[in-house]
């Protein structure tokens, strides 16, 4: 079976962990210090993904479809 992700996709995602862990990790637009796992994983993919890399294309968002809404007709109370 073929690779999903290519060597130096994983060498990536390495450096970035590794990174992490030194506390020098930072994330793109703020500059923040990247404290969670997967953020530091996400970094690795998406530096491998701009390079060419062999990484699977980013999954689809899901598209929110417009809820009918019910008519809200107040019920006459019984007294």
């Amino acid at each position: 079976m073929a690779r999903k992700y290519s060597k130096k996709a994983s060498a990536k995602v390495a450096r970035a962990m590794k990174k992490r862990k030194a506390g020098t990790l930072k994330s793109g637009r703020s500059g923040r210090k990247v404290k969670s796992r997967k953020q530091a994983i996400a970094i690795g993919l998406s530096e491998a993904r701009a390079e060419g890399k062999k990484v699977p294309k980013k999954p689809a968002k899901k598209k929110k479809t417009a809820k009918k809404r019910k008519s809200s007709k107040k019920r006459k109370s019984k007294r």
